[in-house]
């Protein structure tokens, strides 16, 4: 570890144990909203920490609050826990042992952050001028497991919140955050075009459904570089196209699928809305019928100006300078939906393994893995945010 980097002595004294528990989570994964082993001992060290634990919240999601003497504010610390339908591909003593599931987002990572921050504080508890709510959510990868912890009541009385994602795109000893935007709104779309079929030979009695199908998927290109502000970055993708029959026969039906990125909220309304007029415009020219099924996904993740600054004080206590506006990405993240609730901050903590070439282990790959100091700096960054808000205040 960096001699510059300052460790919290309370998560030092544990080091040991917070990547032996992210290595047994890594051990065994559990896909949304199946974490029933993983909920089951995140309770019972919970509960050998002395920390009172409400369970069974969103299936196998669960709180714990750890009080102090004083009333005051209490501040939501989340962990997700899922991981993915992955076959992992590396040779390391912690492979996963469950078939075709691997915590490949680092999610494990998240787990044992929490966990450590949670012996920690609880250590301090009696200093603490509020409370701290600990949140391991279920169902992070896709499902919004944080939308069903929230009509289950895990927001009740919670005033902020702040979550941590370790990040591969970083290196070990940075945090990145940022007031406002920091991930994207993450929305699907599925497209029937339906046109009419012939001969290859004889185009001029047909609907070509092809034809039809390259015209849209150029035209949405347009909504990204002539309707959208080029400053706030937009993606819309046709990932799959699905459609015809043989070399010499012109296709009545082609599938399209894919989704759609905004950092605004504007921009996400802008992107359906001007796809719903493309659409309606491609119609009358090719004279096709073409059916739009658009499901909106995760919302954008927008940090409170006041919670990232909470963020970024903690955190230059622990990494100094190295702390900055995060590598920036589209994907979308369900710690969007506590944000649409109350204040927070989403932030990263850098991960990226000191032996390997940078973005050579990106997140979602079967060899994924992180350098497990990172889970000392992330851990720490959670209990300087309390200390600060809870106890120096």
């Amino acid at each position: 570890m960096n001699n510059d980097i300052k460790i919290h002595p309370l998560i030092l004294k544990i080091k040991n144990e917070i990547i032996e528990n992210r290595r047994y989570f890594h051990k065994y994964p559990e896909l949304s909203f199946q974490e029933f082993n993983t909920s089951k001992v995140i309770e019972e060290k919970l509960v050998n920490m002395g920390i009172a634990v409400q369970s069974g919240i969103a299936k196998t999601g669960l709180i714990a609050d750890i009080c102090g003497n004083k009333t005051g504010k209490t501040i939501g610390l989340r962990a997700d826990m899922d991981a993915l339908p992955i076959q992992e591909t590396s040779d390391v003593p912690y492979k996963s042992l469950n078939d075709g599931v691997m915590h490949a987002c680092g999610h494990d990572g998240h787990i044992a952050m929490l966990l450590g921050a949670a012996n920690a504080i609880n250590q301090m508890k009696s200093k603490l001028n509020g409370t701290v709510r600990l949140i391991f959510q279920p169902a992070e990868e896709g499902p919004a497991g944080a939308a069903h912890m929230i009509d289950e009541g895990v927001l009740d009385n919670v005033d902020e919140i702040y979550g941590i994602h370790l990040w591969n795109y970083q290196k070990i000893g940075e945090i990145g955050v940022k007031p406002g935007p920091i991930m994207a709104a993450a929305d699907m779309f599925e497209i029937e075009i339906v046109g009419k079929g012939g001969h290859g030979a004889t185009p001029h009695g047909t609907v070509d459904a092809v034809v039809v199908a390259s015209h849209l998927i150029n035209s949405f290109q347009t909504i990204v570089s002539r309707n959208t502000n080029p400053i706030e970055s937009t993606v819309i993708t046709v990932g799959m196209i699905n459609g015809g029959y043989n070399f010499n026969i012109i296709a009545d039906k082609v599938i399209l699928k894919g989704t759609t990125r905004a950092y605004t909220k504007n921009n996400r309304t802008l992107i359906k809305e001007r796809m719903k007029d493309i659409i309606l415009g491609t119609e009358k020219m090719f004279e096709a019928k073409i059916n739009l099924n658009y499901k909106d996904g995760y919302p954008p993740t927008i940090n409170d100006p006041k919670c990232a600054d909470n963020v970024f004080t903690a955190a230059t206590k622990i990494i100094g300078d190295n702390t900055h506006t995060p590598y920036l990405s589209m994907g979308g993240e369900d710690f969007s939906y506590y944000l649409e609730k109350i204040p927070g901050c989403f932030y990263f903590v850098g991960s990226s393994p000191k032996d390997r070439k940078p973005l050579s282990v990106p997140h979602h790959c079967s060899h994924f893995d992180i350098d497990e100091e990172s889970l000392l700096i992330g851990a720490s960054s959670f209990v300087k945010i309390i200390e600060d808000l809870l106890i120096n205040c």
